[in-house]
């Protein structure tokens, strides 16, 4: 099968019946052209709506948990019957139900646990991308376009590590060509739920942060598609965010590299793991807006002639920055740096930026708020005797900061660009805390106070536009 396109609809794609109609002329106009499997998330919020459902059962509060399946079964039903009438409408209405009443036995479990284990919370979350492809699906079907709701968890396998799973993807194909190609073959479009897989043996998982794009990605991969859409509420990848810097401007093109530095530093574009599976294969991606059909959005392809000097800037304030230092030069800090490192990677806290200093022997390493519970409870019971015997000094905590990111191909060996950042950011009374480069150089990685952040971001987007 040639010229296959996979598209990927957000939240905000499908945030209501009115966006629902507007994905769904756009799968059925690029049906009329090539072959299409659509990925869709769960309508917007309601991801947040079901896992602040699944926080009251632990809690113990049924109340709390009934008035959110109200809410949860209402927004889906009010959907159909803006959509759909007659059997379909029926129909559908039924699956809904069936689904909503999936969530509650899961839920009423945890109610009866008081807990919330990891692979019950990844079989709960997925309704809400199941309900959304029911929806698109049998509308697609009312305007007379073939389309059947797969549930991801029947086609992504994955590994058993459940909230973050990585996809085996030799299995995957197999299932994909096993339960997609067929449909494609009819002329059918599978419309995938994102964010879900299952392990060999049936268990659901989910895979993390970017979910459902990279569950698009996957299947682009596994089925040789020619292109990848990713369909969001924004015109492409920006210089900067237009909240912060009004001339921010889209990108026409990026590189998988600028993307992944964008997406791993903050940009809402892909997440880097995202990118991941189409690099081997070269397939272009194209970030695009639903609300704004008639802009082209950005490209995202394998490499392109890189203008000197960066091509964004972008930013992060929920993060934290943890500082270590030995209490004498007798310990080795290659590795304490070693063991902290190991330490983090066991609390799966994703590590920002690192910077070292060579005679104190210090080091620091910028983590994201949500993760510094669990990365400040790994280091304290990793490095217990050290901090205990005073070997280590007490692991310091600053969260009044923010981390700036100077992403481009175009920086690699472009003397004077980082004395020009750092001069853009003092000159505007912003102290620089820590800086981080990578041999790559295609980012420079600069943590400042939180309250400088903001006038950071806009004098370095002056000074490298």
């Amino acid at each position: 099968m040639t010229n296959l396109l996979v598209m990927k609809f957000g939240g905000t794609s499908m945030g209501s019946a009115e966006r629902i109609k507007v994905a769904a002329q756009i799968c059925r106009e690029q049906k009329e052209r090539r072959p299409v499997v659509a990925v869709v998330s769960a309508m917007s919020q309601v991801t947040d709506l079901l896992l602040n459902t699944l926080r009251h059962a632990e809690a113990g509060d049924e109340a709390g948990i009934e008035t959110n399946l109200e809410r949860l079964s209402q927004r889906h039903l009010e959907t159909c019957d803006a959509l759909l009438s007659g059997d379909l409408h029926d129909t559908t209405t039924s699956g809904i139900r069936e689904l909503v009443a999936d969530f509650r036995r899961i839920a009423h479990g945890m109610l009866m646990l008081g807990e919330r284990p990891p692979r019950s919370v990844d079989e709960a979350v997925a309704i809400g991308e199941r309900l959304s492809a029911l929806l698109i699906s049998a509308y697609l079907q009312s305007t007379g376009v073939p389309a059947q709701d797969v549930n991801g968890s029947d086609v992504i396998v994955t590994d058993a590590v459940f909230g973050n799973a990585t996809p085996m993807m030799d299995e995957t194909r197999k299932k994909a060509d096993q339960i997609l190609r067929p449909l494609l073959e009819r002329g059918v479009i599978p419309v995938v739920t994102g964010f879900n897989g299952a392990t060999i043996d049936g268990r659901a998982t989910t895979l993390g942060r970017g979910g459902s794009d990279y569950s698009a990605s996957i299947l682009a991969a596994v089925l040789n598609a020619s292109e990848l859409w990713i369909w969001t509420d924004v015109d492409g990848i920006m210089s900067a965010d237009p909240r912060l810097v009004p001339d921010a401007r889209v990108l026409d093109t990026v590189t998988y590299s600028e993307a992944a530095e964008l997406a791993y530093n903050g940009a809402k574009v892909l997440h880097p793991r995202t990118l991941a599976p189409l690099i081997e294969r070269q397939i272009p991606v194209w970030s695009k807006n639903s609300f704004h059909l008639e802009h082209p959005g950005t490209r995202i392809v394998s490499k392109m002639e890189a203008p000197p000097g960066p091509r964004a800037v972008t930013s992060m304030t929920n993060v934290a920055l943890i500082s270590m230092e030995p209490a004498s030069s007798a310990v080795s800090s290659s590795r304490l740096m070693s063991r902290a490192l190991e330490a983090l990677a066991d609390a799966n806290a994703e590590v920002l930026a690192f910077t070292s200093s060579s005679y104190r022997q210090s080091f620091c390493f910028l983590v994201r708020k949500e993760e510094l519970g669990a990365a400040m409870k790994s280091l304290e019971s990793d490095l217990a005797l050290e901090l205990t015997h005073g070997y280590l000094k007490p692991i310091e905590v600053d969260e009044n900061v923010g981390l700036l990111a100077i992403v481009g191909e175009g920086m690699r060996g472009t003397p004077g660009l980082a004395g020009r950042i750092f001069s853009a950011i003092s000159q505007k009374d912003v102290n620089i805390i820590a800086i981080a480069q990578g041999s790559s150089e295609l980012t420079i990685s600069v943590v400042v106070h939180r309250d400088g952040l903001e006038r950071a971001i806009q004098a370095v987007h002056r000074e490298c536009r």
